[in-house]
């Protein structure tokens, strides 16, 4: 497999982190997870633009050294932003690696429930119960991939070892 970088897009709740776990164990691909990054870096995480200002510049520098390591690497976090994930697809063009967005799709109902209702005690949230205005402002800021951009679709409702593995062949 030639050197990827994998953008993560998708609602909150929608299953990002669960497809980056299983891309990691089937390719070894370096998971850097913004939401554990952000735990471990902050004691008392705000989630202010000050504090997610620095994380992202910390956490790009990272990915950017990895990408320097010839390693593959998962940036899970919400890239719901063209201009951000063009940025991280120009940085992975500066070490002849391949951007692969993967997109991951369920109904908004379904992602609400998900991240604003039965948070607790799920792995993949780390912080809880996420506000519903919070969930709202980054549902209505997604900005779906473009044409432009090397994409993988995967559904939400169906995440398994299976599906994640017949996904990244076809690609």
């Amino acid at each position: 497999m030639r050197q990827t970088l994998f953008l993560t897009v998708g609602y909150p709740g929608s299953g990002k982190t669960t497809a980056a776990k299983l891309i990691h164990e089937q390719t070894g691909a370096v998971h850097v997870w913004a939401d554990r990054e952000r735990q471990l870096r902050f004691a008392q995480p705000d989630h202010s633009y000050a504090e997610t200002v620095q994380l992202y510049d910390q956490l790009n520098k990272e990915v950017e050294a990895l990408l320097a390591e010839g390693k593959n690497v998962i940036f899970d976090t919400n890239f719901n932003f063209y201009k951000d994930r063009r940025k991280l697809r120009n940085l992975a063009a500066e070490y002849d690696a391949r951007t692969v967005v993967l997109w991951v799709i369920v109904p908004k109902e379904v992602a609400r429930t998900r991240a604003v209702h039965e948070a607790h005690g799920q792995d993949t949230r780390l912080f809880g119960n996420m506000p519903l205005d919070h969930f709202n402002r980054i549902v209505r800021h997604l900005q779906p991939p473009g044409d432009d951009e090397h994409l993988i679709k995967l559904d939400g409702m169906n995440i398994t070892s299976g599906a994640v593995a017949e996904a990244l062949h076809e690609n």
